[in-house]
């Protein structure tokens, strides 16, 4: 009984392993690391994996000029004017709250009892600033995933303390939207009803309906592995993307959910050259390219693009979004793995070794 148990579990093994080993003809030949055939991603000019900066999807100079400062002084002043300078209801101002939270908890885990001590003096020196405020409030939300289990009760009321500091936030700003979108974090983790939770969501789109960022934070609410199901998910993001202004990147929100109700074990094979992958890839590929340059939300759909398109074997088109996101790994889907660099460069690896086997080269790649 235990060999037939045992030739199950190979026969299993077989089918989610195999489409991954074997590829088609013209596909991606494995050589031992530092064959002379082996793809190199430094001949394109992608950045060593120990250089990449997992704190952002993109470049922020501002910003990172600010963090350098904020860190290597402890004074949170420069953060202060930076978040009192960014439009309260843009896409960047959000992201800009989660790199100054992410920052402190980090600051924490790696020295606990001393570490963010710049945030917490910005809250005493400073009470009644509405980024700082907001930035509590994000890291009060960050340290709940990072130093708490699920639904203990250590859980729950570090996320009741930063529901507390999201309304102190809010009236501190009335017309910003990011505490709301905080809070979205927060309703996943306390349970909101659907009708508070609509409640909630009615309030952040009252101050930025067309907020990339806070519609990826409410989709987590509606996926299945939270509050709601795929056609929940599905549901709210198809809404999304039909009403979306021209130019806007809420046309790629279909893939996002489609990215966050993917079978932890796909055993079908060509799911990933199905038609519901194909559509949602395609719409998010159509919102790229309808996009300013200068969207701060860009380089997001860029990197799931890039983990969608390795997955459909579709190289050339992997890369082509790959040279525009290297050197920030900050974003999806790399930020679920414990080591976001890691990941990020194993996709990067198949996409040059996908594309050389099909006759790419650095010097057919558009730059």
């Amino acid at each position: 009984m235990e060999i037939l148990w045992f030739l199950l579990a190979l026969c299993m093994l077989a089918v989610v392993v195999g489409p991954i080993m074997l590829r088609r003809r013209g596909g991606i030949r494995q050589v031992a690391p530092g064959s002379p055939d082996a793809a190199d991603p430094e001949n394109y000019g992608f950045v060593r994996q120990e250089e990449l900066d997992i704190r952002m999807p993109g470049p922020d100079q501002d910003l990172l000029d600010v963090l350098d400062v904020v860190q290597g002084t402890q004074e949170w002043r420069a953060a202060s004017q930076l978040l009192a300078g960014t439009p309260k209801e843009s896409e960047i101002r959000w992201q800009r709250v989660q790199a100054f939270a992410g920052a402190a908890s980090l600051e924490l885990a790696q020295r606990p009892g001393a570490g963010g001590a710049w945030l917490r003096k910005w809250r005493a020196e400073a009470p009644k600033d509405a980024g700082g405020a907001a930035v509590h409030a994000e890291f009060l939300v960050q340290q709940a995933w990072r130093s708490a289990t699920v639904g203990s009760d250590d859980f729950r009321i570090i996320l009741e303390e930063a529901r507390t500091v999201c309304g102190e936030a809010a009236l501190l700003a009335p017309g910003d939207p990011v505490p709301y979108i905080v809070e979205l974090a927060v309703a996943r983790g306390l349970g909101y009803s659907p009708e508070q939770f609509d409640q909630l969501w009615a309030k952040v789109i009252d101050r930025a309906p067309a907020h990339m960022g806070a519609h990826i934070a409410a989709l987590h609410f509606w996926c299945e592995k939270w509050h709601g199901s795929p056609e929940l998910a599905d549901r709210f993001a198809t809404a999304a993307a039909a009403r979306a202004p021209q130019g806007s990147l809420l046309a790629a929100l279909p893939l996002f959910a489609l990215y966050e109700n993917l079978p932890e074990v796909n055993l079908v094979q060509g799911f990933y050259r199905g038609t519901v992958v194909t559509k949602a890839v395609g719409g998010a590929m159509f919102a790229v390219h309808a996009a300013r340059a200068d969207d701060p939300v860009l380089a997001h759909v860029r990197h799931l693009l890039v983990f969608f398109l390795v997955r459909m074997e579709r190289w050339s088109e992997a890369m082509n979004q790959l040279v525009h996101i290297d050197g920030h790994v900050g974003a999806l889907p790399w930020v679920h793995d414990s080591d976001p660099a890691a990941e990020y460069t194993v996709y990067r690896a198949l996409a040059v070794a996908g594309y050389e086997a099909n006759g790419g080269s650095p010097a057919t790649l558009p730059q």
